[in-house]
């Protein structure tokens, strides 16, 4: 299975960011920008790639106690940049900003699922955290400054991030041979 530990924003939130760029979107159809639909975006705390069906039920269990260790928080969808750096950007990217604290349980949170899916023997990408939503991907480096700087004048409504979510990405099966999503758990933060 391919599988990722997620906060998802509520509807509100990503109604608000898909207004932001819905015009700036449709005047990019055509230059190579691949634009995740809203109903995809999220923020990936823990990748696994490849889990074996036999560690998913331990998984489970300790990303439930994961979230339940953790408080909920404040956060805002806000800013944005690019993978690798915007003058030779792959992807496009929306940021977050926290409320008093709100980094520290995010941050706890995440070394919670990675350890959890780690301690149940499913490997878990180590990349460094930097939270984020993908908005976009090419196929090829873009210069992406002037979107960068029209991200960063974007700054949405709050909204308490108070639940961990457990997806399976099921590659080519959704539209235009996207991956299709499938929410297989739910967690709430504090139990």
């Amino acid at each position: 299975m391919r599988l990722f530990a997620a906060v998802v924003p509520p509807q509100q939130a990503l109604d608000d960011l898909d207004d932001f760029l819905s015009v700036r979107r449709e005047a990019r159809e055509a230059a190579g920008f691949r634009w995740t639909p809203p109903d995809a975006w999220h923020l990936t705390l823990a990748f696994c790639e490849r889990a074996a069906e036999r560690s998913y039920d331990e998984f489970v269990e300790r990303l439930g106690a994961a979230a339940a260790k953790r408080s909920p928080f404040e956060t805002a969808i806000t800013g944005g940049g690019a993978f690798p750096d915007v003058s030779r950007g792959k992807v496009l990217w929306a940021g977050l900003s926290f409320q008093d604290g709100a980094r520290d349980q995010l941050d706890h949170l995440v070394t919670g699922t990675r350890s959890a899916a780690a301690t149940s023997g499913i490997e878990v990408d180590g990349t460094r955290f930097r939270p984020h939503l993908t908005l976009a991907r090419f196929g090829r480096p873009l210069e992406l400054t002037r979107w960068v700087r029209l991200l960063e004048a974007y700054h949405g409504p709050y909204w308490m991030a108070d639940e961990l979510t457990l997806v399976e990405s099921h590659l080519g099966e959704g539209p235009h041979h996207r991956p299709r999503y499938e929410i297989r758990e739910t967690f709430p933060l504090g139990g």
